[in-house]
């Protein structure tokens, strides 16, 4: 089942609860579907493209629950947190710290980098590979640590 199909069942078992924030973060992925459908031309998205689109819907949550706690609003911060959590739902399984630095490690030897100035050539190919599965920055800090 795509993401599409999966998140429309998602908001009738949310409307059903009267969960507010399910169904408000459902319905914002709702709407990004929507006006990524309608924008780019395709008439359907492919699954990679729905997980991007899910991955900005909970760092967009995530970004802004971070400025609310950092100016002590507590009770901001605690709904944008909640909403990242439904929508992580429907994401891939995230690597672990350890899978993910042998992962990045493997891509180091291939390409055969070996100080700072190959990062960019292991961070496009590790951002290509572990796209859905690792977040950017725990990409980034793993192969600053292992090309240091």
């Amino acid at each position: 089942m795509s993401i599409q199909k999966e998140v429309m069942e998602q908001i009738k078992i949310a409307m059903k609860a009267k969960d507010k924030i399910a169904l408000e973060s459902l319905r914002a992925l709702k709407s990004a579907f929507l006006l990524a459908n309608t924008s780019g031309g395709n008439v359907d998205l492919d699954e990679a493209e729905e997980i991007k689109i899910v991955q900005k819907l909970v760092k967009q949550r995530k970004d802004s629950a971070g400025i609310y706690q950092g100016q002590g609003r507590e009770d901001l911060a605690e709904p944008e947190l909640a909403q990242a959590s439904v929508l992580e739902q429907f994401l891939p399984q995230q690597m672990e710290e350890e899978e993910l630095r042998k992962a990045i490690g493997e891509i180091v030897t291939q390409t055969g980098a070996s100080s700072m100035k190959d990062m960019g050539k292991v961070m496009g190919m590790a951002s290509k590979q572990l796209a859905g599965k690792a977040d950017g920055k725990a990409i980034s800090m793993v192969v600053k640590e292992l090309l240091l």
